[in-house]
């Protein structure tokens, strides 16, 4: 994988009004969905687990009952990259379709 090249806080600020429930913490970025159910979390889980796969950058999980947090971050490049923000915009638009 190419090295990426780490977002500007205006670029972060700017992708942020883009998506849907985003906030950043630190060189993070983190949505908390909550599922209608346990299975449907585990299912957009296993959703994005496919969509990170493909793109090769992956998000961490934390899975508390029916609420799913992704956390993005590219750890390679220290902070947050295009990478994040397009694995973000996949994550809004599988839980729009799980909803």
């Amino acid at each position: 994988m190419a090295q990426q090249t780490l977002l500007s806080d205006i670029e972060i600020a700017d992708a942020l009004t883009e998506l849907t429930g985003w906030a950043r913490s630190g060189d993070s970025l983190t949505r908390t969905v909550e599922a209608s159910t346990f299975p449907a979390g585990i299912e957009l889980v296993r959703q994005v687990a496919e969509v990170a796969e493909e793109a090769n950058h992956h998000p961490d999980i934390d899975i508390r009952w029916r609420k799913v947090t992704f956390t993005l971050s590219t750890h390679s490049a220290g902070g947050l990259t295009a990478l994040d923000v397009a694995l973000a915009r996949e994550i809004d638009r599988l839980t729009a379709q799980s909803g």
